[in-house]
Formats: C-alpha cells, structure tokens, sequence
C-alpha cells in the first residue's frame, strides 16, 4: 500500500511538472511566433519582399485550395507570383495589409502548427479597395538556429467577417 501510494504521488507530481514545464515551452514558443506574425505584417504592410521571402523555409510549399485551380507551389513560385504586388506597395502605388487571428495553435520547442484565418486588404493611392478578404489558413512550422520559419502554408477556403470576429 505504501509503495503504490508513493508511486502515485511521484507520477502525480512528475505528471504536474511536464505540464508546467510544457506550459512555459508553449508560452515561449507563443511569444516566438507570434514575433513572426507582427514581422511578416509589417513586411507586407512595408511592401518588403526579401524580407517576407526570408520568413519561410527555402523549401517550403505554398498550397492555394482558395483558387478554381487549386495548386501546390513552391514558395520561391509563389514569391513571383507575389512580387510585383509587393514592388507596388514598396513604391508607395497602394496600402497593403494583413492580420491574422487563431482557432488552432499546436507545437513545441521547435515544431509547430496553426490554423486560423488571415484578413488581408489592398488599397490604391485613390482609396479604391483592390483586395478586402479573409481567409482560412494553415501553417506548418520548424525552428531552424533559433528561428521560425514556415514550412507549409495552406490557404484552404474563403472566410467571412462572422468567423474571424468569432476568432477575437
């Protein structure tokens, strides 16, 4: 009786530790990413290509299930495809925005995923909206010399105003 007693008061405690212990690496690893979240804004919002380009993983995949033809690219064909998009705001010739809220937030020291939904919004120098959308995403990510980077980004479907105030 007494050595299952003890048994049970090691495991309860051990078990209380990891917790704790796990709480801290997610409250770390949190504050780590969310780092990331306010760089790439902001490089969108600054129109700064090599700097958004240096956010991801060189091998990461692009999946874009939001398009009639859904596809799967690399990021290096995605970063052209977002490039003069990101000149244009650069040279001042629009405003471009993004924020992103969460439904979804695993990981640990050096992996994680999330899922939520991005709103991004485009803006020309005569206030004619280009772009006002939300859209549900995934990101798959690996810590690398103690830096996030994406590996995977899914654009999976079209969000609405309802669901990402749902994500407040």
């Amino acid at each position: 009786m007494t050595k299952a007693l003890l048994l049970s008061t090691l495991l309860f405690f051990s078990g209380s530790l990891l917790t704790f212990a796990q709480s801290d690496q997610d409250t770390q690893r949190l504050a780590e990413i969310d780092q990331y979240w306010n760089k790439l804004s902001k490089t969108v919002s600054e129109g700064d290509f090599e700097g958004y380009g240096s956010l991801y993983h060189e091998d990461a995949v692009v999946v874009f299930a939001t398009r009639q033809n859904k596809v799967s690219v690399s990021i290096a064909d995605a970063l052209a495809g977002w490039k003069e998009g990101f000149a244009k705001t650069k040279s001042g010739e629009r405003q471009d925005n993004v924020e992103f809220r969460f439904s979804q937030r695993i990981g640990n020291h050096n992996t994680a995923h999330e899922i939520g939904i991005f709103h991004f919004t485009s803006v020309d120098n005569d206030g004619n909206q280009l772009s006002d959308g939300y859209v549900h995403f995934e990101m798959l990510w690996v810590k690398r010399d103690g830096k996030w980077l994406a590996l995977m980004e899914s654009q999976i479907s079209s969000a609405t105003k309802e669901e990402w105030e749902s994500l407040k």
